[in-house]
């Protein structure tokens, strides 16, 4: 580990030593209240900044909730992964159990700055709390829009800044990398919120051909740039091309219309309808996920004995691509396709085919 800190590009800034030596002890004035309690409460919190569950998040949006929602935050949230993991091999930073191995009660393999968690937790509950209140306040009840409105804001900043509190109890990350991921967040919420829905009418009208170069010049640009990383460029191209084609060829709707003429207000689906289709898309997802890492290159291929197909294959990163590429198709297209011809979806043309388990028209 020692070698690597001295490899890092940022060494040479005058300010860098005093800014680990305040965070450090920022970092052994929070571990004063450590108790075994308490330590397993942060670690329950922290592990819900993790990818593994904003994932599931967005796919239970996309396939239960709201299919563009879901698919502009799935969207945002890699977008938002990729450039995390892209400034952390950029700069190269240490995390503070680097340097005081007894600072850190968990271990994380990464670098330190931006903190993935601070910034993961801010692009993904704004955007979710802004649409949150607007439903919550749209509907009539006893409590008035401004007191929902303060429930709703004071819930994300409460849970962003314990998000944060948690990484800095645990050691695995300086005050300064916690602000620099909320940085890099807020410049993602600002184009989110401002020209991202310009750019998405711009999209959402034109042509399939044009949707899908778009969606593959993306993925390209993020793996020119970032070779490293094949697997979120690859999930991009396929949730996005899977969206277009799915909307072009057999339009899934998450909700079901209350008239089913297209016209009326849309209703959630219920909740055994929601339970089946989480339970046909995860495994799905794993099943995929089994069956291509038995073919493709690598460890656990089952032709990883052929001298070009083991894991150290010339071919093991288009490998990563196809997979993951793969998957993000299954989410978007496949998944509702399967969902269509199970009866598990009514759309504004009226019920798919199959029988029997959607919701009323």
């Amino acid at each position: 580990m020692n070698e690597t800190i001295q490899m890092l590009p940022a060494e040479g800034i005058a300010a860098l030593p005093e800014i680990y030596s305040w965070g450090i002890e920022v970092i052994r004035f929070i571990q004063r209240l450590e108790t075994p309690a308490l330590t397993s409460l942060m670690k329950i919190i922290t592990a819900l900044g993790n990818g593994a569950v904003y994932i599931p998040l967005i796919l239970f949006i996309f396939w239960c909730i709201d299919e563009k929602r879901g698919l502009r935050l799935g969207i945002l949230i890699l977008v938002s992964a990729w450039l995390n993991s892209f400034l952390k091999d950029l700069f190269r930073q240490p995390r503070p159990f680097f340097f005081e191995p007894s600072l850190g009660l968990v271990h994380e393999s990464s670098y330190g700055i931006p903190s993935g968690h601070a910034q993961f937790s801010l692009t993904f509950w704004v955007p979710v709390a802004a649409w949150l209140e607007q439903v919550w306040t749209a509907r009539a009840g006893t409590m008035g829009k401004t007191q929902k409105r303060r429930i709703v804001w004071a819930a994300v900043i409460l849970f962003v800044l314990l998000m944060g509190f948690t990484r800095l109890y645990l050691g695995v990350h300086f005050p300064t990398d916690l602000l620099a991921g909320w940085l890099l967040a807020a410049i993602l919420l600002l184009i989110w919120f401002i020209p991202g829905p310009h750019i998405e009418k711009f999209i959402a009208a034109a042509e399939l051909r044009i949707q899908n170069i778009i969606c593959a010049a993306l993925a390209l640009l993020m793996t020119g740039i970032y070779p490293q990383d094949k697997t979120l460029p690859a999930i991009l191209l396929g949730f996005g091309i899977g969206y277009a084609f799915m909307k072009s060829r057999f339009p899934f709707s998450a909700r079901g219309e209350i008239n089913g003429n297209g016209q009326g207000a849309r209703q959630a689906p219920r909740f055994h309808v929601m339970a089946v289709r989480c339970i046909v898309g995860f495994l799905g997802l794993a099943a995929i996920h089994f069956a291509l890492n038995l073919i493709l290159p690598g460890e656990q291929s089952f032709f990883g004995g052929i001298p070009a197909w083991g894991r150290y294959s010339p071919f093991y990163d288009a490998g990563r691509f196809v997979l993951y590429g793969t998957l993000g198709l299954r989410a978007s297209a496949g998944a509702p396709f399967v969902f269509r011809r199970l009866g598990l979806v009514f759309n504004t043309d009226g019920p798919s085919p199959g029988a029997g388990l959607g919701e009323d028209p």
